[in-house]
């Protein structure tokens, strides 16, 4: 996807500027900048222990940061430091402006609830109260991640993987967010249920134009959703730019062992 013409915006939509993060001694994330603009898809990859979800979970707010901030650009216009936010703001901006996709889908889920009541209940926070209106855009949503819409009011509980995670991504997205973080969305998932999963992805982002921060240690994941790579090695930056120029000519040496898949994920 490098080679997709994304950047029609000039202003980013997220900045990180050195974001750092620390436990003692041990830096976890060391001075990360980089931009994120509107309709961009960035992997992040590296080995286990590189850093990566942390970054992630820096990115999204979940962790706050030791050094450096990050800055996102509302709907309104305004661009805001998202460590100013109070937690009614941030709780707010997962419900409409952001998803988050979790590689275990439970974590991203009520599993004791229907798939419909857990596409609905995203769309009750935003304001929607008539129901049959709420059924009818959750029973689309489930047509369009590839769910049978005769499963509408079955617990995820009964689906299998990757229709969890279907309904997860079908979750995220019915509230049209502008930014998606994405944590191994096809770990744990056997290779064709994985290859089904990753065009869905593809074709969504591009048809809602969405900015997407996808962590992965699968390359090939990287290049068939991303615009752009960043390559992690104990907590820094060591290697960035568009995703095929990397992946096809890496510069540093980790990356040239990741890419000939000598390192283990």
């Amino acid at each position: 996807m490098a080679d997709h013409d994304m950047l029609d915006n000039d202003e980013p939509l997220l900045v990180a500027n050195s974001l750092s993060k620390s436990y003692g001694r041990i830096a976890a994330c060391r001075d990360v900048s980089f931009s994120l603009y509107s309709g961009e898809v960035l992997a992040i990859v590296g080995e286990s222990g590189s850093g990566k979800s942390t970054l992630l979970q820096l990115l999204s707010g979940q962790l706050a940061a030791s050094g450096g901030h990050v800055t996102y650009r509302m709907r309104d216009g305004v661009t805001r430091d998202l460590a100013t936010l109070g937690e009614a703001e941030r709780r707010f901006l997962f419900r409409t402006d952001w998803g988050f996709v979790h590689q275990d889908p439970a974590q991203g889920l009520r599993m004791a609830v229907s798939a419909g009541a857990n596409v609905g209940e995203r769309l009750m926070a935003v304001g929607w109260n008539h129901y049959g209106r709420i059924r009818d855009t959750a029973s689309d949503w489930l047509t369009r991640v590839e769910i049978d819409t005769a499963r509408i009011d079955d617990a995820p509980r009964t689906y299998s993987g990757g229709m969890r995670q279907r309904l997860q991504i079908a979750r995220n997205l019915v509230t049209e967010p502008r930014l998606v973080f994405m944590d191994e969305p096809t770990g744990g998932l056997d290779v064709s249920v994985q290859a089904r999963l990753l065009d869905l992805l593809r074709s969504l982002v591009a048809e809602l134009n969405l900015a997407v921060v996808i962590v992965t240690h699968d390359l090939a994941v990287a290049r068939l959703l991303s615009h752009r790579v960043m390559v992690m090695k104990g907590g820094r930056v060591i290697e960035t730019g568009l995703t095929d120029q990397v992946l096809d000519d890496p510069r540093e040496p980790y990356t040239q062992l990741l890419v000939s898949s000598i390192l283990p994920p």
